[in-house]
């Protein structure tokens, strides 16, 4: 019986990340958070380091 409940931790686990999973994957489609808002906000701080950069 104690071997059947060390089993369940695995299953356990694997039931929790596939749950993390679905939730990050859902929250990732909302457009607010994701690759193309990093890369949205490192283009306007290169512009910007550009424009320092002429002025002097």
């Amino acid at each position: 019986m104690a071997s059947l409940a060390w089993l369940l931790i695995p299953l356990a686990a694997a039931v929790g990340a596939g749950l993390w999973a679905a939730l990050a994957a859902r929250n990732g489609k909302s457009g607010k958070t994701g690759d193309n808002t990093e890369l949205n906000g490192y283009a306007a701080f290169r512009e910007a380091m550009e424009k320092s950069h002429t002025g002097t």
